[in-house]
């Protein structure tokens, strides 16, 4: 087997998983793919040898974070022939502020179920003039998307979480979004990074969440830090940082998330992610 063979030949014979073993005598079942960011050292140097790269981890669900300067036709091709498939993607903010028709043809033509942003360009500290301009430009790319088929979504970076009202400029961006056209991406870490329980967001906004993004933060990180930004070194394989997975992928899993994209944003992400798939094939919740 190519994967066995590749887990060998970095000494990791013990990891012998991959996503085909979820949903056999693990509780998460899934569907999980990898954020082809996670990747980008590779892929920015040889889009055709990342992609066999995550072929090889067992992975065929992907999420986009542009196409590495191949036209969009070509890119999904390019998937294709690697036996991937891509389910969400992520475009820049100013992108669907100023074009959003432009953005939402090239996400139907990468094959996309969703599209969406990480990052809502402002100046620190985020503010809520910045949240209410998100509120419109989202809005509209949403009404726009829903139109073709494809879910406009914002993952979540940490710099929201800032107090606002009885609440937070998070709370605002979910409570002012049509949820029939607008939905979320719970990015862990970013949750966890700046002092919040994704547990209790989760809980707090059932539905909203469609997508989850599975990185760990490193033991003994200070959290509380509200600027969006950490070492990527900070990325760990799942089950060996500071979150408690049980209970995140359980009340992910009671509120509504359809997929789980992997990314780890390390240096050393070739080695992690075949720990954090072991993780996920066995974790009890």
């Amino acid at each position: 087997m190519k994967y066995t063979a590749f887990l060998l030949s970095l000494g990791l014979g013990s990891l012998l998983a991959t996503a085909a073993d979820f949903g056999t005598d693990a509780s998460f079942k899934g569907p999980v793919g990898l954020q082809l960011y996670s990747l980008r050292g590779i892929a920015t140097q040889n889009p055709p040898k990342a992609l066999k790269q995550t072929k090889d981890f067992g992975l065929t669900l992907v999420e986009t974070a542009g196409t590495y300067s191949l036209p969009p036709e070509k890119f999904k091709a390019l998937l294709e022939s690697h036996g991937l498939k891509p389910i969400s993607g992520h475009f820049p903010y100013d992108r669907w502020k100023n074009e959003p028709d432009k953005v939402l043809a090239e996400a139907k033509a990468i094959g996309l179920q969703y599209a969406g942003c990480a990052w809502i360009t402002h100046q620190a500290p985020f503010s809520e003039a910045a949240a209410r301009d998100a509120v419109a430009v989202f809005n509209k790319a949403g009404e726009l998307g829903a139109a073709q088929g494809i879910k406009v979504f914002y993952h979540a970076h940490g710099f929201e979480f800032h107090p606002h009202g009885d609440g937070t400029l998070m709370d605002l961006l979910i409570k002012e979004t049509n949820p029939k056209h607008v939905s979320f991406q719970m990015d862990v870490l970013w949750v966890v990074f700046p002092g919040q329980d994704p547990v209790q967001w989760l809980k707090k906004y059932p539905g909203r969440w469609e997508l989850m993004h599975l990185k760990d933060l490193k033991k003994g990180v200070k959290t509380g830090d509200l600027s969006g930004k950490t070492d990527v070194t900070n990325d760990v394989p799942l089950g060996t940082g500071q979150m408690n997975w049980p209970a995140i992928l359980k009340a992910a899993q009671e509120s509504g998330v359809k997929y789980y994209f992997i990314e780890d944003e390390s240096p050393t992400v070739v080695e992690q992610i075949p720990q954090t798939l072991k993780y996920l094939g066995s974790v009890k919740f």
